[in-house]
């Protein structure tokens, strides 16, 4: 490969991960949003720009997949090279997934307005989940950007946390339920919001996954909390 060809595909690499970065700013952004949206009564301008958002999001997936497969295409990278473009891929389904979700969230949330004791709920257990969510997501956008396993690595052990807010959130749903049926219309609109926060921690978790997979070069799919320290520990 030529100094010239050689400074191209540094670009092209470069470009690639300063996609991922610019896709996880508006994710960020469309997540802070259908927080506000948990927070505040009905807002439709504010539901239709998360909407807008998602479609931005969805755009800038095909973009990038289409830059990561002209790559491979014309410079048929290897070992290292190849890894990244492979794990940008990935990080770029799951961002695409979490818009999905947040885009669920905005919608949902005014489904149970109006209800006094699932108001209480929306506003503090859910907005501290979805808040949560909102952290794991920022720190494995920062993990990715500096490939620091060890912030990855955290961020699989606060998924745990998502899923056990998410148990006790629904503890309570069935809660109300069983004392009052006519909150089931909106514990169920509660329930749907809680399980997109919980899909959106699991994915902010597999992009921390995707990180060591780059830096260490193991596929950490599937493995445990404590597996995936041991490997970020390992030489």
């Amino acid at each position: 490969m030529s100094d010239h060809t050689s400074k191209q595909f540094d670009a092209e690499m470069e470009a690639i991960r300063s996609g991922v970065l610019t896709m996880g700013g508006l994710v960020e952004r469309q997540l802070a949003r259908a927080i506000d949206a948990l927070g505040e009564d009905e807002d439709t301008r504010l539901i239709d720009t998360v909407a807008a958002d998602e479609q931005t999001i969805n755009q800038l997936q095909v973009t990038m997949d289409q830059q990561c497969a002209q790559i491979i295409a014309r410079r048929q990278p290897t070992a290292v090279d190849l890894r990244m473009i492979l794990t940008v891929s990935k990080i770029v389904n799951d961002l695409e997934r979490i818009g999905d979700e947040v885009k669920k969230v905005a919608y949902k949330a005014a489904g149970i307005r109006g209800n006094e004791p699932l108001t209480r709920m929306r506003y503090f257990d859910v907005g501290r989940m979805a808040t949560g969510a909102q952290s794991m997501l920022h720190k494995t956008l920062d993990a990715f950007a500096r490939l620091d396993v060890g912030s990855a690595a955290e961020v699989v052990d606060d998924d745990d946390q998502i899923d056990l807010a998410f148990n006790a959130i629904m503890r309570q749903l069935i809660s109300f339920m069983m004392e009052d049926p006519r909150t089931i219309s909106a514990a169920l609109e509660t329930v749907f919001i809680a399980k997109s926060i919980e899909r959106i921690g699991d994915h902010a978790k597999n992009i921390a996954e995707s990180v060591v997979q780059v830096v260490k070069g193991t596929d950490v799919r599937h493995a445990s909390a404590e597996q995936i320290r041991a490997e970020v520990a390992s030489e």
